[in-house]
C-alpha cells in the first residue's frame, strides 16, 4: 500500500476517532468528516450538580413513592445517574432533591432535555430561558415541574397524592 493510499484510507478514521474522544458522536463526528457543514455536535449536559433554583408545589404530590406536601422548595439536580428509562440516553436520567430548610425533604428523577429534541418530548409552550413553570398534565394525575437553563431542560413528573 503507498503512503497517500495508506493516508486516505486511515485519515477518515482517525478523525472520527478523536471527534467522538472530543464529545461528538459517532453520527455527528462522521457526516463532519464526510463535509456535512450544517451537522452540529450533541447538546452538552452537565454532568454535576445543578441548583435549579426554587419552585413552588401547590399540591402534595409522590417523589419516587414518598409523600412531598405543597410548598416552596429548592430543586437541586445531583450527580448520580439514574437507571435510564427505555430509549433513554442514561447522562440524561438523573436524581433531583427537593430541599426545604437547608433539608433534603424528597427525591426523584428527571429527565433533562435539550432544547434541540424538547419539541419532541413535551407538547405545552417552553419556559423562557431561566425560568420553571409548574403544570398539572392532562387527567389531573401528574405535576411537572419544568426547568429551563440555557439550552437545557429540565423535567420532573411528580403523581399526585
Amino acid at each position: 500500500m503507498t503512503a497517500v493510499k495508506a493516508l486516505k484510507t486511515w485519515l477518515p478514521v482517525v478523525a472520527v476517532g478523536a471527534a467522538c474522544l472530543a464529545g461528538w458522536t459517532p453520527t455527528v463526528a462522521v457526516a463532519h468528516a464526510a463535509g456535512q457543514a450544517n451537522v452540529t455536535p450533541a447538546p452538552e449536559v452537565p454532568s454535576g450538580a445543578v441548583d435549579l433554583g426554587s419552585v413552588v408545589i401547590p399540591r402534595r404530590v409522590l417523589a419516587n413513592g414518598e409523600s412531598l406536601p405543597a410548598g416552596t422548595y429548592e430543586i437541586r439536580v445531583t450527580a448520580e445517574q439514574a437507571e435510564p428509562a427505555a430509549g433513554a440516553t442514561p447522562s440524561y436520567e438523573r436524581w433531583v432533591e427537593f430541599v426545604q430548610g437547608g433539608e433534603v425533604k424528597g427525591k426523584d428523577v428527571l429527565s433533562i432535555v435539550p432544547s434541540s429534541e424538547i419539541a419532541g418530548v413535551a407538547e405545552s409552550a417552553v419556559p423562557g430561558a431561566g425560568s420553571s413553570k409548574v403544570e398539572l398534565l392532562k387527567g389531573n394525575d401528574y405535576l411537572r415541574v419544568w426547568v429551563n437553563r440555557g439550552s437545557v431542560n429540565y423535567l420532573i413528573h411528580l403523581p399526585v397524592a
